[in-house]
């Protein structure tokens, strides 16, 4: 039977989605191949430099890529393709960092003609100190991170074999007492500790933090770990006081609300960025303790800032935890090059097949701007018609129909427009969480709907990540961040966490038609639809039909 892919000269990979063997070749293309368009019957993927570089760092070889590509596709693969992978995936690796006892360190090749052009060019050249040899450059201590950064650039992504200093000592244990790592955990925390420093990439619901926790056992270090905001942090805090040795003495929170220094540090992305009088402020946190192991939590969001902190933190080891590691602003080179690349990364229907995490249905339902609305939004300036489209009236009433349908299932309704989500807690008498509401605040309603005693959330962005709500079976996205990927895979994944019961959860998009929001929903589900989710589409006009629900 001919295979479900169509491999083309100019790097582009075209999926059957119908074919009997879409799913197996989905996930084989995964680690070379980003998804670039997902419409119903034929999905377009990309093979890009970087990543085949962060498949090779995961271990693929180019040999296997290719076969990939030929087994799966339905014409002959050209040559010319086949060759260009090849020589791209061997670009990694051909200039190393190290450590020379005597001379401290450095930038090796084993081909002197490369280390003649990166001596050359000149966004190397200023990074390197002196020459030693034919294959081999001093390289200032200070300068390991921002090397790294410019050899991506240049196409010639180093290894990084230089090591890391141990940190101050700190013993921290996993007690396992009632619970165990999973295979997949484990896995993924022997991938990191092999190569030092990188990134893991697993579904919502599927145990990032126990990976964190399982990397802060092999390090027996003092540990940082960044975060996205204060109850993001404290719901850290409480999984290491559950599944570690550690004891609230040993955990400090550097947030906006206390500045403690502890053996294990979790500290918010926000507090870090913050400047005072022109500087950061926090800077003097890096530096406040020989800091064995740095955890970055959602990586996926590192701000600037850290970037440019972390160019300086080479010898740390360092892990990033993800779900996704889509940047909407194309720094995914950096995530790479500073914090490492990918080490592990589990496919999101695999866990579910597994059990793992819950089952979740995608539904799109598609709703129309009134005559008033329609011609407000088509005489709009450009910059205001996405926020026109996102907050069609329609759209409370379906809302109203989707809670209705699902009567005490605990749901989740998220948007990006505070006056819209006020507008629906209003009219279904539910808390309201944005960004202005306090952390305790913030705190209590989380556990009301934990406990039961609230079936109902609405909540902005700021529940996109970190946010342990393992009860949400059923989530009505009615606005977003423009086309932001990265955002519709956080969204679901407020679903994914195991359920006691049937573990199914339902996932809706409300959108209204002829008009951008639908364009950027088409944007957003891309990341989704790579990890094989479906978007069933449903009318609003139909809503009223059981199956429909």
């Amino acid at each position: 039977m001919p295979g479900p892919l169509i491999v083309q000269s100019d790097k582009t990979v075209l999926l059957e989605v119908d074919h009997p063997e879409a799913d197996s070749a989905r996930r084989a293309l995964a680690p070379f191949a980003e998804l670039e368009r997902a419409p119903e019957h034929i999905h377009t993927y990309r093979i890009t430099p970087l990543a085949l570089w962060n498949a090779r760092a995961a271990g693929h070889d180019a040999e296997q890529v290719v076969d990939v590509l030929e087994s799966y596709s339905r014409f002959p693969v050209p040559q010319a393709l086949l060759v260009d992978v090849a020589e791209t995936m061997s670009r990694y690796g051909r200039v190393n960092i190290d450590k020379h006892p005597a001379h401290g360190l450095i930038l090796t090749s084993a081909e002197p003609a490369i280390l003649a052009e990166l001596e050359r060019h000149k966004k190397v050249a200023p990074l390197l100190g002196a020459r030693i040899d034919e294959n081999t450059f001093a390289v200032p201590p200070s300068h390991r991170g921002r090397l790294k950064q410019a050899l991506l650039q240049v196409g010639w992504p180093a290894s990084d074999t230089a090591g890391y200093v141990d940190g101050e000592s700190h013993p921290i244990a996993l007690t396992e007492s009632g619970w165990q790592l999973r295979d997949y955990q484990r896995q993924a925390t022997d991938s990191f500790w092999e190569g030092g420093s990188g990134v893991v990439v697993l579904p919502c619901g599927a145990g990032k933090t126990l990976v964190g926790a399982a990397a802060m056992a092999r390090a027996q270090a003092t540990t940082l770990i960044l975060v996205t905001n204060t109850v993001a942090g404290r719901q850290w805090r409480d999984e290491l006081l559950r599944r570690t040795s550690l004891t609230a003495s040993e955990i400090g929170e550097y947030s906006g609300e206390k500045k403690e220094i502890k053996p294990v540090t979790i500290a918010t992305y926000q507090v870090v960025t913050r400047k005072t009088r022109g500087e950061y402020a926090a800077l003097d946190l890096f530096d406040s303790r020989d800091w064995g192991l740095i955890i970055y939590d959602e990586v996926h969001l590192l701000p600037a800032p850290v970037f440019r902190m972390t160019s300086d933190l080479q010898s740390r080891r360092r892990l990033g935890l993800t779900a996704t590691l889509i940047r909407e602003d194309g720094l995914e080179g950096d995530v790479f090059s500073l914090i490492g690349p990918k080490r592990y990364d589990a496919p999101w229907k695999d866990l579910e097949n597994a059990g793992y995490i819950a089952t979740a249905e995608c539904a799109e339902v598609r709703v129309e701007m009134t005559p008033e609305e329609r011609m407000t939004y088509a005489t709009a300036p450009t910059r205001d018609r996405y926020r026109l489209a996102a907050s069609a009236e329609a759209k409370y009433r379906v809302v109203d129909q989707l809670v209705a349908a699902h009567p005490g299932i605990p749901t989740l309704i998220i948007g990006g427009f505070i006056d819209q989500l006020k507008t629906i807690g209003e009219r279904l008498d539910a808390p309201v969480i944005d960004g202005r509401t306090s952390t305790a605040k913030r705190e209590k309603a989380f556990r009301s709907f934990r406990a039961g005693e609230t079936t109902t959330l609405v909540v902005s962005k700021v529940a996109n990540f970190s946010i342990d709500l393992p009860e949400a079976a059923l989530a009505i996205q009615v606005s977003g961040t423009f086309g932001s990927r990265q955002e519709e895979a956080q969204r679901l994944g407020r679903l994914l966490r195991p359920k006691a019961d049937d573990n199914e959860a339902e996932f809706y998009t409300v959108v209204t038609r002829d008009s951008v929001d639908a364009e950027f929903a088409l944007h957003r589900q891309r990341f989704l639809a790579e990890q094989g989710y479906a978007y069933r589409l449903v009318d609003a006009v139909d809503l009223g039909s059981d199956e429909d629900l």
